[in-house]
């Protein structure tokens, strides 16, 4: 019950998406299992550091990353802080939990000429399923949005006199994005496409062959699917898209605080990490305006 309670909690208090609880809910039911299996009992709120400690070793041993440990060892926190706001635990059991040490892992973005090759025309079918995978990851490219707020569109949400997109980030936050006159051209034509195919104007922006709300394993699938033939880069998800988006904004000059609101960041922080693969334009920036770099 208390784990279904913190669940609506971050559900209709902190706005979390359908993926964040489905996460937190998995997360502490994988703990609760635990408790049952190695220590015959699954009250979360009776459970000592020592038994997440357990479940901590039990989790490595299993060949779990230091960062899959950490962001479930997050959720056991979010629940543990909600259980003593609500007073059904006077202290918390990961108090004095310290994170576990995880190495930075760059990815790199994709280049401009990598994203250029995957969005020619010729790429993609004449019918309506080529007409939206190649919108699709237009959007995602010339927007920076996250996979869920492209899923969550609306077509009230693009206004084509304007040319700007109204993105709903997370938390209900909203933002809007001017989009280039390649992108509008792109939406009008798949606005048709959606029309002869007589979908429902109303609803999602973009749908399926179904006529239904993208799924978040098509959107995957379509952008590495795209991106395997063209690109050698590790990482081929519709999130490099995004990075590659505010690289190459960075690259051209632009300011963080720029890309900050566009990403939909509340912290300049969290924009940041975008910087590590601008280095050599940076470096060359520095030693063409400093004046001991002549």
């Amino acid at each position: 019950m208390s784990i279904s309670k913190f669940i609506d909690f971050i559900a209709y208090e902190k706005k979390g998406s359908m993926h964040t609880q489905k996460a937190y809910e998995h997360n502490l039911k994988e703990f609760q299992d635990f408790l049952k299996k190695k220590h015959n009992h699954e009250d979360l709120t009776q459970v000592s550091y020592l038994e997440i400690r357990t479940w901590i070793v039990h989790l490595i041993e299993k060949e779990n990353s230091t960062r899959t440990v950490n962001r479930k060892l997050s959720a056991l926190r979010s629940y543990y802080k909600f259980m003593m706001q609500i007073g059904m635990m006077k202290v918390s059991p990961m108090t004095k939990h310290l994170p576990l040490k995880t190495s930075k892992k760059i990815a790199m973005p994709f280049s401009e000429d990598e994203i250029d090759q995957v969005l020619r025309a010729e790429n993609f079918s004449s019918n309506y399923l080529g007409i939206l995978q190649r919108t699709l990851i237009a959007l995602l490219y010339f927007t920076g949005m996250r996979r869920s707020e492209l899923i969550g569109l609306s077509p009230s949400d693009f206004d084509r006199h304007a040319g700007v997109l109204k993105i709903w980030g997370k938390r209900n936050k909203q933002r809007i994005v001017p989009i280039l006159p390649e992108m509008q051209a792109l939406l009008e034509d798949y606005l048709c496409a959606k029309k002869e195919e007589g979908f429902a104007s109303e609803g999602t922006l973009l749908v399926s062959v179904k006529g239904k709300k993208l799924s978040p394993e098509f959107v995957y699938k379509t952008v590495n699917d795209y991106f395997k033939g063209i690109s050698t880069k590790l990482k081929k998800s519709p999130h490099m898209l995004r990075h590659s988006f505010a690289t190459h904004l960075l690259d051209r000059g632009a300011d963080l605080n720029s890309i900050k609101e566009l990403l939909g960041h509340t912290s300049i922080a969290s924009t940041q990490v975008y910087t590590h693969s601008s280095l050599s334009q940076i470096q060359e920036i520095y030693k063409k305006a400093h004046p001991r770099g002549k």
